[in-house]
């Protein structure tokens, strides 16, 4: 399934307690429990006012399902073409 990228611009995001983070993931594993197996969540990253998201799920229209039933902002949904690391700056092999 591809991989999506999701931006939720949520101000204050970086001062949520422990217990609203909580409360965010399990709302969120609720509404993939029903959508299951068509959305995944991998991750999310919590910076000062957004969130971001790694999502795994058959369409974009999935996503953007998961978050008009949870509540959720999605106000950018982007699919991952690949991914680069320091691997990528090693020298290429060829044969």
């Amino acid at each position: 399934m591809p991989r999506f990228i999701i931006e939720r611009d949520l101000p204050g995001a970086g001062l949520l307690s422990a217990e609203e983070l909580n409360g965010i993931a399990r709302r969120s594993c609720d509404v993939l429990r029903e959508l299951a197996p068509d959305v995944q969540w991998l991750h999310s990253y919590v910076t000062d006012d957004r969130i971001y998201c790694v999502y795994i799920a058959n369409s974009e229209d999935r996503i953007i399902e998961h978050a008009r039933r949870g509540g959720f902002p999605a106000d950018t949904v982007a699919q991952v073409r690949t991914i680069i690391d320091v691997t990528t700056a090693e020298p290429l092999v060829t044969h």
